[in-house]
């Protein structure tokens, strides 16, 4: 799939808010707009990326690192801005709740497809837009425990059954941030080297103080409100993409392979480019290594009605959430429970 979707369905709302953050007025607005309203709207007119086959652009990695530099410059304009006491607040609310969508919706898959790539620079300068959202742990957890246990009572970002997003919120963030810290001294036991924590939590202290040499208290809260919105998003995506679906124990007591029918999928015709292709999830848990622009939706992998966006909108409404979501997921493990009886060597899709 040529590059250049991904591209404009990224970067357009990122150059609105560099605008808004250094010349204020309507800008950040536009790109409010942009991620919302013309992001539901496109996603009705536009096609989603193809499900067959699809080879890697060799443009994909250079976006990805143009998107996360724009995000640290972002937020250190953004640190400016609120900082800002001639501003007026709809001019600084606004930029919060647009700064606060593109961190959710462009900044965090971005960056979760650079901690998965193999060159180690990618993988630290996600970590990086990690640790200045003060996020710096789920890189660690993200790897080394929701990929390996995801669909099992051992991962703190699995949606326990007929879980609400509410309660799972704390839940997660705490449990992976455990898990994480778990997994990298575990790993520490088998190797020297500093724990990689010491440097997400060095990197949202720096982060935080050069908000406050930027922006004064104005910028320190800021950011702090970013991060929480970003943090909220976050794991809404991990709630979404795996509420309902688990694995199964093989006699022999592993956990069954991760196939497509461990993860929801989002095929849209825009927020799919704007969220760099995050909605196809299945492939990405098979398949961790592939490229964003590489992943496709397997055939019989479980598609939300909706569009991330507005799946997200829906689960902080616990009871309709479960009248939505409760017989679909149940749907899909029953369908799933012919691949569940295999024997552990036959493929899983």
């Amino acid at each position: 799939m040529p590059i250049w979707r991904y591209a404009i369905a990224t970067l357009t709302p990122l150059a609105l808010l560099l605008a808004g953050a250094i010349w204020g007025g309507w800008w950040a607005g536009l790109a409010l707009i942009w991620l919302t309203v013309l992001a539901a709207g496109l996603d009705h007119l536009l096609s989603p990326p193809p499900r067959g086959p699809a080879r890697h652009s060799a443009a994909a990695d250079p976006l990805s690192v143009l998107l996360a530099l724009g995000h640290l410059v972002l937020l250190a304009l953004a640190a400016r801005a609120f900082g800002d006491v001639t501003r007026s607040p709809a001019e600084q609310v606004t930029l919060l709740l647009a700064a606060g969508s593109f961190l959710g919706q462009v900044s965090h898959p971005n960056a979760h497809e650079l901690i998965h790539r193999a060159p180690r620079a990618l993988r630290r300068l996600g970590g990086a837009v990690y640790a200045s959202m003060l996020f710096g742990h789920h890189v660690s957890a993200h790897r080394l425990v929701h990929h390996t246990h995801v669909g099992t009572p051992d991962d703190p970002n699995t949606p326990r059954p007929g879980e609400s997003f509410w309660i799972f919120l704390p839940r997660a963030w705490i449990g992976s941030f455990r898990a994480g810290l778990a997994a990298e001294r575990a790993r520490d036991a088998r190797r020297r080297g500093l724990n990689p924590y010491l440097w997400y939590l060095t990197g949202s202290a720096l982060a935080l103080i050069l908000a406050a040499w930027i922006g004064a208290a104005g910028g320190v809260i800021g950011l702090v409100v970013l991060a929480t919105l970003a943090h909220a998003q976050i794991l809404l995506s991990d709630y979404i993409q795996h509420y309902g679906l688990s694995r199964t124990r093989l006699p022999g007591g592993k956990w069954e392979p991760v196939a497509a029918h461990h993860s929801w999928n989002a095929p849209r015709g825009f927020t799919s480019y704007l969220m760099v292709n995050a909605p196809a999830h299945s492939d990405h848990h098979m398949h961790p290594d592939t490229p964003y622009d590489a992943l496709v939706i397997p055939g019989n992998a479980p598609i939300l009605p909706w569009s991330m966006p507005v799946m997200a909108v829906l689960a902080t409404m616990p009871r309709r959430w479960r009248r939505v979501m409760d017989r679909r997921a149940a749907k899909a493990m029953e369908q799933a429970a012919p691949l569940n009886q295999r024997p552990p060597g036959n493929p899983q899709t």
